[in-house]
């Protein structure tokens, strides 16, 4: 009964989330059609896309989960089964999606979709460019957060670095405020850092804000960013397995 009473409160939490984005970007349109060739329509969906669809996962769990193993030891239980830790870690959130997908997810855009309506995919190619994007919005995410949540091994309280890494993904990935609202300066260097993989190019591929050319290109850039941030996880997760070895668990 308090699990269901989670759930509703975590869906609950959620939507008014999406609605208070919603009834911000309709005061800043107030009297707009549109701002920088972007409408509200644009930021209604926009705001469903990056605050529930892409916001399904949250690094918390994930940081928590791995400071809470190392604090207690239970880290070390894993050297002994026959998987690798990371690849324990992601199927775990692959659960986590899955559920966070249908108890959440789904809920909000069909209340959303309800009261604002929803702008379909630019196209059938921008729509499936969109799953590809939201598999590597994904993927980003959780190498994010593994790289931040390994690190526990050295500096211990994990709840430092889960602040760090929520506020500033927040902000980077486009997740609150899009990209192209961005100064010129700023958005030209976040949108090379992987936080916008997680949130801005995913939505902005959905609204055609992209051609195809381009979101083909940052698509394979995007693969970059996952392949270093993996070498990351790599490198922390190996020299974390030595350090508990040699502490002897």
């Amino acid at each position: 009964m308090a699990y269901r009473g989670e759930v509703w409160a975590s869906l609950f939490g959620r939507l008014v989330e999406v609605l208070a984005r919603i009834a911000i970007w309709s005061a800043v349109f107030t009297g707009k059609p549109s701002v920088d060739g972007v409408s509200l329509s644009d930021m209604i969906t926009y705001s469903l896309i990056a605050g529930t669809v892409l916001g399904a996962w949250e690094p918390g769990y994930l940081i928590n989960e791995v400071g809470k193993a190392v604090k207690t030891g239970d880290v070390a239980v894993h050297l002994l089964k026959p998987f690798h830790y990371p690849l324990y870690l992601f199927a775990v959130q692959l659960g986590n999606l899955g559920f966070s997908l249908i108890a959440l997810v789904l809920p909000v855009i069909a209340v959303i979709g309800m009261i604002y309506g929803i702008q379909p995919p630019a196209s059938v190619a921008h729509a499936m460019l969109f799953l590809a994007f939201w598999l590597l919005s994904f993927s980003v995410f959780f190498l994010l957060a593994t790289t931040i949540g390994l690190l526990s091994f050295w500096i211990m309280d994990a709840s430092s670095l889960e602040w760090f890494l929520q506020g500033i993904m927040s902000f980077l990935s486009g997740s609150i405020v899009p990209l192209w609202f961005f100064p010129s300066a700023l958005a030209s260097i976040a949108r090379f850092l992987p936080f916008a993989w997680i949130s801005y190019y995913p939505a902005a591929v959905y609204l055609g804000k992209l051609d195809l050319f381009d979101a083909g290109l940052m698509l394979v850039v995007g693969m970059g960013w996952a392949l270093v941030l993996a070498g990351a996880v790599g490198l922390l997760w190996s020299r974390a397995r030595h350090r508990i070895v040699v502490q002897g668990g």
